[in-house]
C-alpha cells in the first residue's frame, strides 16, 4: 500500500502524512527534506542553488544532514525549491525515493510530486492545499513555535511573498511540476485546524481504500 501526499509548501501535508503513516503503522518519508538537504549543502560548498552543476554535486550529501534541524529554516526551504527545479537533481533522488515506496508492508510519502511522478500508481494520492495567507500564516506561528535555532524572525508578509514564490517555482517548472493527478484527492484545509484536517483526510483515505 503506498498512499502519495502532494500539495504546496505548508499546507500542511507534513503533519499529515505523518499522521496517516503513524495511524496505518507504515514508514513516512518527507521527501521535501531530500531537497532541502541539497539546497543546504550547495550552501555548505559554497555552490548557486541556480547552478545545476553545483545542486547535483550537492545531492551526494551526508545521511547525518536530515537530522539538522536548519533544514527546517525558511531560508533553507528557499534554497530547496530553487535546487527542486533542476531536472538532474530529481534525477538524482527518483531512485532514493522510489525505493522507500517500494518497501514491504507500504508506506507514505510526502511532497509535490509523489502522484505524479514518484509513486503514480500508488494506492491513494492526496493533494493537501490551502489559500496563501492560510498557509502563510501557518508558517509564520510554526516559526514562533519552534524558535529555531538558526533562524531569526522573519514578518508574516515576507513569510506570504516566499510561500508565493515558492508555488511560482513549484508550479511553472518544466520537470515535474506541482500538481494534483488526475486521480488524487483534493482537500482544502484553509478552513480546518490540525485535527479536523487530519479526520477529513483520514475518512477520504478509508473510503479510498475501501473502494479499491
Amino acid at each position: 500500500m503506498i498512499i502519495a501526499v502532494d500539495g504546496p509548501t505548508a499546507s500542511g501535508k507534513g503533519t499529515i502524512a505523518k499522521r496517516l503513516a503513524a495511524h496505518l503503522d507504515v514508514p513516512c518519508l518527507d521527501t521535501g527534506l531530500l531537497y532541502r538537504a541539497v539546497g543546504r549543502q550547495v550552501a555548505i560548498n559554497d555552490g548557486d542553488p541556480d547552478s545545476s552543476d553545483d545542486a547535483v554535486a550537492a545531492c551526494d550529501f551526508p545521511d547525518a544532514l536530515l537530522e539538522d534541524d536548519i533544514l527546517r529554516t525558511e531560508e533553507v526551504g528557499g534554497l530547496a525549491s530553487r535546487v527542486s527545479v533542476h531536472p538532474e537533481v530529481r534525477k538524482a533522488l527518483f531512485k532514493r525515493q522510489r525505493a522507500f515506496a517500494e518497501q514491504p508492508g507500504g508506506a507514505v510519502l510526502d511532497g509535490r510530486d509523489i502522484g505524479t511522478v514518484i509513486a503514480p500508481d500508488a494506492d491513494v494520492k492526496l493533494f493537501i492545499t490551502a489559500s496563501v495567507q492560510s498557509r502563510a500564516k501557518r508558517r509564520w506561528l510554526e516559526m514562533i513555535e519552534k524558535k529555531l535555532e538558526h533562524e531569526e524572525e522573519i514578518p508574516r508578509f515576507e513569510i506570504e511573498k516566499d510561500v508565493v514564490a515558492r508555488d511560482a517555482r513549484d508550479i511553472n517548472r518544466k520537470d515535474a511540476p506541482l500538481k494534483a493527478a488526475p486521480d488524487a484527492l483534493v482537500i482544502d484545509t484553509t478552513a480546518f485546524d490540525r485535527e479536523q484536517a487530519f479526520e477529513t483526510v483520514l475518512e477520504a483515505v478509508k473510503q479510498a481504500l475501501e473502494g479499491r
